[in-house]
């Protein structure tokens, strides 16, 4: 394996001009062991060369991948989009990108770069030599200047204006807002495909009756459709939030190394108006309508916080969500979706657990502790930077996100397969229907002559009557029965009948669905059409 393991390293560079010269090599060129006619291992020769590299490069990776920690986050629950946005590769093409834009902005600006330098820029912005940049950083025990020496290896006649004037911060601070935002975007059209599911589920079962629950003892009826508008309205609150974070969310644009912009006073020969109008140019050129006007060497901590608490706001609606399907699974009211090869657990094969939801919530508490990471980094930020942010932000805000894409992709799945027993639904109401119909009991008593005090006593005495042979004696719930005995109340089976009918007990649910997703949620889902080309996620496991 070792040996497999050396070949490997020794030819990798010889693809794709990963070394960092761009030249398209072949393998045989990197390692002697490759030569023509030379048999590189006993078990093939030359002519085999490229395919067993491969295979051997592919059974490496496993192999190493196998023995050390991998993220459940990318290896089993987040998208590959999500996974690519704060991928390396994403990361350091970005931040080549703003290299090319800070050049291009300081060329037109006057400074004496020229087409050629940016024309090589831009033919090296996405073929990162990680290998060059990984060897530099060894050595130097900075990212930052790894990768200007790694470009700069690319791109010869452009090194000298690579990072002119700029600080760490400029393309490390602006790349994590440019992930951030475009991982609001994202999260965005998740959280409106989840919307939209629910609201559809909300609308087909607006009319049928459930029993409600307030302290998880049978209340006054709702309907399914009207309680899955709870969840929903707790997601257009969040909502909300993610598009005022998305539309103010800054851009730090050119600041220096403590933000005063000095070194730019120097390249520009103290031309504050050509500094501001350089700000703006990387700004706009980076896609951002607005730049700080105030930074330390980074843009204010804060914002890492006021992304975590809106990611935690969804986290919380979703935990929500998810727990409401939990109880009402184990009720056998309404189910998540089950497949038929689907193993419940491993010992008792009749289960049907609700792993989906319990993974949301699962996530969800991981999600809702993150702020709290990100408030102690901002808290304990000194005066104009101190780098104990640097290994806490690596982990706090992209996980707070690869962790989010799985719970909505999750949520989706759960809300556009649920599964809903009429039949159950109504058993249970019916058990408890007798003792809330009491009431409209004693007013169609009142009607037929009876004193409203007296009649109240003696549903009073029936119901716990009634109760403790549904406690004490496992039977099911004979009030109504004791009702028809009773001849104070001179009520009949059809008078019965009308006083139960349950429309009357689910009060103005069925419209207030209706006029909730009409002129709630549909026009907030009509906004945009960016969700709708979103691929619905796989769920991994």
């Amino acid at each position: 394996m070792l040996e497999v393991l050396k070949c490997v390293r020794h030819a990798e560079g010889g693809f794709a001009g990963a070394a960092g010269t761009g030249a398209k090599r072949t393998p045989e060129l990197a390692d002697p062991r490759f030569a023509r006619g030379t048999p590189a291992f006993p078990l093939f020769h030359a002519r085999k060369t490229l395919f067993y590299y491969i295979y051997f490069e592919f059974f490496a990776l496993r192999f190493l991948m196998r023995n050390q920690f991998e993220s459940p986050l990318i290896s089993r629950y987040a998208s590959e989009e999500m996974s690519f946005l704060f991928s390396p590769q994403y990361k350091f093409q970005t931040w080549r990108r703003l290299w090319i834009i800070l050049a291009e902005s300081e060329k037109e600006l006057g400074l004496p770069i020229t087409d050629e330098q940016i024309s090589e820029l831009k033919a090296h912005e996405f073929d990162i030599n990680f290998e060059v940049a990984a060897a530099e950083e060894k050595k130097r025990r900075h990212d930052v200047m790894s990768h200007v020496y790694a470009y700069g290896v690319q791109c010869p006649k452009a090194k000298g204006i690579i990072h002119l004037g700029a600080t760490s911060a400029y393309v490390g601070d602006n790349t994590d807002l440019i992930q951030m935002r475009e991982g609001l975007i994202y999260v965005r059209r998740r959280l409106m495909r989840v919307i939209d599911k629910l609201s559809k589920f909300a609308l087909q079962y607006k009319d049928l009756p459930q029993l409600g629950a307030t302290h998880f003892q049978a209340a006054q009826l709702t309907t399914v459709g009207k309680r899955a508008c709870l969840w929903i309205q707790d997601l257009l609150i969040d909502l909300e939030e993610l598009e005022f974070l998305i539309e103010v969310l800054p851009f730090r644009g050119v600041k220096g190394t403590t933000g005063t912009q000095a070194s730019f006073m120097e390249l520009f020969e103290g031309d504050e108006d050509k500094i501001i109008r350089l700000d703006k140019m990387v700004t706009e050129r980076a896609g951002f309508a607005r730049c700080l006007t105030i930074t330390g060497q980074t843009y204010t901590r804060k914002w890492d916080n006021r992304v975590n608490q809106t990611l935690a706001s969804i986290a919380q609606s979703l935990h929500k969500f998810a727990t409401d399907m939990r109880l009402m699974q184990g009720l056998k009211e309404v189910e998540e979706p089950f497949e038929s090869t689907q193993i419940g657990s491993s010992a008792m094969a009749y289960k049907r657990n609700p792993m989906r939801s319990e993974r949301i919530c699962s996530l969800a508490r991981f999600v809702m502790t993150l702020p709290d990471s990100t408030a102690f980094t901002q808290a304990t930020q000194w005066f104009e930077r101190t780098l104990d942010d640097s290994a806490n932000k690596r982990l706090a805000i992209p996980e707070a996100f690869l962790a989010m894409d799985a719970m909505l992709i999750i949520a989706e799945n759960v809300s556009d397969g649920m599964v809903v027993y009429p039949k159950v639904l109504e058993k249970r109401i019916l058990a408890e229907l007798p003792f809330m119909a009491t009431e409209n009991i004693i007013m169609a008593g009142v009607k037929k002559g009876g004193d409203r005090q007296e009649l109240h006593e003696e549903i009073r005495k029936m119901s716990m009557e009634a109760a403790s042979v549904v406690k004490n004696e496992g039977k099911d719930n004979d009030l109504l029965e004791r009702i028809l005995k009773n001849p104070k109340f001179d009520i009949t089976e059809a008078d019965l009948k009308e006083i139960l009918d349950l429309k009357k007990f689910v009060g103005r649910a069925p419209g207030q669905v209706t006029r909730f997703v009409n002129e709630e949620v549909v026009p907030v889902l009509a906004r945009r059409s960016d969700w709708q080309t979103v691929h619905a996620g796989e769920l991994k496991v």
